[in-house]
């Protein structure tokens, strides 16, 4: 039979895994967006395989300073929380530019949707998407873009990034989800490997980015 000391223990534990996992935005901002945008740097700098899937926006290490200044200030806005939209935006942009590190590799898979939301204006997005097609014809990037029309074998899950085979991040509405189980992981690779394959690439990614251009009409 357990005793109170030994449940007590498993609670503190489990309570413990919980809060490593799981951390509210109110925390990770209580330092300014601009130092939250830096504190990914170590992690980015040790990470050889990024993996990401985004059915919401367009992924950091592509973004546009213009398109990350009107994301970050639709997030200040809506958290209420000092306005640093500039330097966050700057900071997001200079981190991101590890992408052009070529003993690293980036597998990015986008839903179409990320290509018709808009995130800014007309001229914000169209650079955007100059950007996006400009960044997919580096040759140690894999950029894919699930079509609207394709038959799902995967349905659209939350946005989530995997850090070789370590670490998988999602962010929700609420909090920053850090997951480290490799069961875990696992369950995020297979959904990663399912969604890359209904992804098209290449020209085909090209015409599909292309073609939201031209929705800017």
């Amino acid at each position: 039979m357990q005793n109170s000391s030994d449940s007590n223990n498993e609670q503190n534990t489990s309570a413990k895994y919980a809060e490593s996992v799981y951390t509210e935005w109110t925390q990770k901002e209580q330092g300014g967006l601009r130092k939250l945008q830096e504190s990914y740097i170590p992690l980015y700098e040790r990470t050889q395989r990024f993996r990401k899937y985004m059915p919401d926006i367009i992924p950091g290490f592509f973004q546009t300073p213009a398109y990350a200044n009107s994301l970050l200030a639709t997030i200040t806005e809506f958290r209420g929380i000092p306005n640093e939209v500039e330097p966050a935006a700057e900071a997001r942009v200079r981190r991101s530019r590890i992408i052009h590190q070529k003993d690293r590799t980036f597998e990015i898979v986008l839903e179409e949707s990320v290509l018709r939301y808009r995130m800014g204006n007309n001229e914000t997005m169209a650079e955007q998407f100059e950007h996006l097609l400009t960044m997919s014809s580096l040759p140690h990037v894999s950029l894919g873009v699930i079509p609207s029309s394709a038959p799902r074998s995967m349905w659209p899950v939350e946005g989530f990034s995997i850090y070789d085979d370590t670490l998988v991040q999602s962010e929700l509405l609420a909090a920053e989800i850090n997951i480290e189980a490799p069961a875990e992981i696992a369950t995020y690779i297979k959904a990663f490997d399912r969604l890359q394959e209904l992804a098209v690439h290449g020209d085909e990614a090209r015409a599909v980015i292309t073609s939201a251009i031209e929705a800017l009409d």
